[in-house]
C-alpha cells in the first residue's frame, strides 16, 4: 500500500500491525537517448510498489531529487548537492521514525545516493537495510545474461529495458554501441563518481557510460522486474525478522 494514497487513520491501523516501510529514492538525470529522465526513480517506485503489495508493506513515495551534477550539461536533468539530499532523507526518516516505524527498506536506484544514505542511516534510532535493486544475485544473472559487458555503467540497458516494460518505448534500433569501458575506470568511477559536467558530456556524448541501451527489450524489462520484486520481497521479509533499534515515537498501545 502507497502511503501517499491512505489516510492516517489507516497508516495508524497499519502500524497496529506492522512497523515497516519500504522507502524508494531514485534521480531525475538524463538516462542515454533513448532513456527516460525519470529512469531511476520510475525503476525504485515500481519495483517497491510490486514488492509491497506481495508483503503488503507500506511503501513510501520516491525520493527522485537527488545528487546527479555530473549529468547538469544535458537538459532535463535536475540535481541537488549532497549536502540538501541529506538534510531531506534525514528529515524523511525522523517522520517516519516518529510515527513508529522501525524497520525502514530503503531501496534504491541511483549510485550517487549510496555514501548519504549511509551517513543518514548510520546515526538514526531504528533497523535499516539499504538495498539497490542490481544488488540481488537472480536479478544479476539476467543482467549478465542478456548484456555482458554491454550493461556498463549509466543509462544501462537492464534500467532503460524495465522502464520500456512499465512506462514508454523510444525505439534505439540504429543506435550503435558506446565506447567500451575498461574496469580501471569502473573502478574508479563506481558510486557516479565522475568529472564536472562539461568534460562529462565531452567524454560521453550521448549520455551512455558503457550501456549500450540499444539492445533493451519491453520483454527483458518484465523478467528483470519480476526477479527483482520477488528478491525485494524476499529481502523485505527476513529484514522484518531483524530486532528493530529504539522506541521513539513509538505509538501508545491500544485497548
Amino acid at each position: 500500500m502507497r502511503l501517499d494514497q491512505c489516510t492516517w487513520p489507516e497508516v495508524e491501523t497499519y502500524l497496529r500491525a506492522s512497523d515497516g516501510v519500504i522507502l524508494p529514492t531514485g534521480s531525475t538525470e538524463q538516462h542515454g537517448p533513448i532513456g527516460l529522465i525519470g529512469t531511476d526513480s520510475l525503476c525504485a517506485q515500481d519495483i517497491a510498489d510490486g514488492a509491497g503489495a506481495i508483503a503488503a508493506a507500506m511503501v513510501a513515495p520516491v525520493i527522485g531529487y537527488t545528487p546527479a551534477a555530473f549529468n547538469m550539461a544535458f537538459p532535463g536533468t535536475v540535481s541537488v548537492s549532497v549536502e540538501t539530499y541529506t538534510r531531506l532523507v534525514t528529515d524523511i526518516v525522523d517522520s517516519l521514525i516518529q510515527h513508529g516505524f522501525r524497520h525502514i527498506y530503503i531501496l534504491n536506484a541511483h549510485g550517487a545516493n549510496l555514501e548519504p544514505l549511509q551517513a543518514v542511516i548510520a546515526k538514526k534510532p531504528a533497523a535499516f537495510r539499504l538495498r539497490s535493486w542490481w544488488d540481488f544475485e537472480p536479478v544479476n544473472a539476467l543482467r549478465r545474461d542478456y548484456y555482458g559487458d554491454w550493461e556498463g555503467m549509466h543509462a544501462t540497458p537492464s534500467e532503460i529495458a524495465i522502464t520500456q516494460f512499465r512506462h514508454r518505448v523510444i525505439k534505439g534500433d540504429n543506435l550503435a554501441p558506446p565506447e567500451k569501458l575498461t574496469p580501471q575506470y569502473i573502478r574508479d568511477h563506481a558510486g557516479d563518481r565522475h568529472g564536472p559536467p562539461d568534460e562529462h558530456r565531452a567524454q560521453f556524448p550521448d549520455g551512455r557510460v558503457g550501456s549500450h541501451s540499444g539492445l533493451a527489450t519491453p520483454e527483458q524489462g518484465r523478467a528483470l522486474f519480476e526477479s527483482a520484486i520477488a528478491a525485494v520481497t524476499d529481502d523485505y521479509a527476513a529484514f522484518l525478522e531483524t530486532a528493530p533499534i529504539g522506541r521513539r515515537g513509538a505509538l501508545p498501545e491500544r485497548p
